[in-house]
């Protein structure tokens, strides 16, 4: 039997050396304390329904089943936790351990909802579900942003532009990580001739540009499914030549620059992709107005290089950049090789690149640039197109680079498409055809380099 070394009111009731029960010394009946256990150390041969536990260390924590769904629990354990079974984490609970190593051998759900059922300040580093775009997502401390999971579908689309009759409807597509012609894929709701393309991986956007004359609206229409595009809202004024000015991360797309009518704007406008509206105003290009540059992102920052401002008609080499998941103006990057509107812009995470495109005096660059996203420079040859040309489209998954159409110095329409490896540097390659010769158009792909970001 146990061995009593105190007892009484206002004392402590402790045991040394031996187990207790309650009418036998087996100890296999319940022993019941109606206030507070303390103990050094404690082996529970069950399973426990703990109120609260605390300041326990030990080498193994093993649950075998059950739930944990307490609103205040803590402690550590200097060795591993291993769960046996179903781990539910309720939005109540707050789980917190120091161990070595984590194993949960069947399945741990976290907690998930919709883009606007975050919570506005939660714990850096919070960890959810976002049922929008089917991605998990954690909290830097400052935003949301999205743990990287590009779609293994790598589609890429080309859409609207010249000529109206034939191509401002259409929207075909490739996948990148093969080669082949495009085919018909989605129908837009609206001619869009100069609209600016975006995307991620479950939408698809396209905004301004002439339906013969200059317009405002934004539609949508599925990455995967195609089908027919559908209304999304409008940008915050009329314009055109936004071909190529389209970029986005995960949640956000964006539109940088374009042409009013009368002159080249420094407005960018962005959108939230999963949602339906209008555009909102993001800030404004620092270096002044353009239209008929191009722009790309990483998940952190969307990159706007080229162009030229009207009515001046003056080709710029700015490339500037802003970060995506807050809003303001641009910080200027570096320059382009040379002079350069109406080329094309893709990426992936790390590299940007910059192909074709026109020249002041009215020849064309078969000229290929890049840059690296994260640093700021200059950018730096990569190589050659198999022909110069103006108003191509250009998209991306993390590998390769697809540039297709434009139009030759003597108008002749390109239906071509090339492709590059990112990682490399060097001269282009056969991919295959478009169905329809184009120019003014746009690329997207459900796997550039933006996705993954806020």
């Amino acid at each position: 039997m146990a061995t009593i070394r105190r007892a009484g009111f206002g004392t402590v009731f402790e045991l040394e050396d031996s187990k207790v029960g309650i009418g036998t010394d087996a100890a296999t009946h319940t022993l019941q304390a109606l206030g507070n256990i303390r103990s050094e150390a404690a082996t529970d041969i069950g399973i426990s329904s703990l109120t609260t536990y605390q300041g326990f260390v030990d080498k193994e924590a093993r649950f075998t089943t059950g739930q944990i769904d307490i609103e205040s629990q803590s402690g550590s354990t200097s060795g591993e936790i291993v769960i046996d079974g179903d781990v539910t984490v309720s939005s109540a609970t707050t789980f917190t351990s120091g161990p070595q190593n984590l194993t949960v051998t069947d399945t741990f759900t976290l907690p998930s909802g919709d883009t606007n059922s975050r919570e506005l300040k939660p714990t850096a580093g919070s960890l959810r579900f976002n049922q929008d775009f089917a991605t998990l997502e954690f909290y830097t401390g400052n935003n949301w942003a999205t743990v990287n999971n590009i779609s293994t579908a790598g589609r890429a689309v080309f859409v609207g532009g010249s000529p109206a009759t034939t191509a401002g409807l259409s929207i075909e597509s490739v996948f990148i990580s093969s080669l082949g012609n495009a085919t018909d894929f989605a129908t837009l709701n609206v001619k869009f001739n100069q609209g600016g393309g975006c995307s991620n991986k479950t939408r698809g956007l396209i905004a301004g540009g002439e339906n013969p004359s200059i317009h405002d609206a934004i539609s949508y229409w599925n990455m995967q499914g195609g089908g027919t595009a559908l209304e999304f809202g409008t940008l915050t004024g009329n314009r055109r030549r936004t071909q190529e000015n389209g970029c986005s991360s995960s949640t956000r797309g964006m539109w940088i620059g374009g042409f009013n009518g009368s002159n080249t704007v420094n407005i960018i406008d962005y959108v939230e992709i999963s949602t339906l509206g209008d555009a909102i105003d993001f800030g404004d290009i620092n270096v002044g107005t353009r239209e008929s540059g191009a722009a790309f992102s990483s998940p952190v920052r969307a990159i706007y290089g080229g162009g030229r401002n009207q009515p001046a008609n003056k080709a710029l080499d700015d490339i500037v950049f802003v970060n995506i998941s807050s809003k303001g103006n641009t910080a200027t990057f570096g320059n382009l090789t040379r002079l350069l509107f109406s080329q094309s812009g893709s990426a992936n995470s790390v590299r940007g690149i910059f192909a074709g495109g026109g020249l002041p005096g009215g020849t064309y660059t078969d000229e290929i640039n890049y840059i690296t996203i994260a640093s700021e420079g200059n950018a730096v040859q990569f190589g050659n197109l198999s022909v110069g040309s103006q108003y191509l489209a250009a998209t991306a998954n993390q590998t390769r680079s697809l540039i297709a159409g434009g139009n030759l110095s003597g108008g002749t329409k390109l239906n071509t498409i090339e492709f590059i490896t990112i990682a490399s540097t060097g001269d282009a390659k056969d991919f295959g055809d478009l169905s329809i010769a184009r120019q003014e158009f746009s690329g997207c792909s459900d796997s550039h380099g933006g996705l993954g970001g806020f």
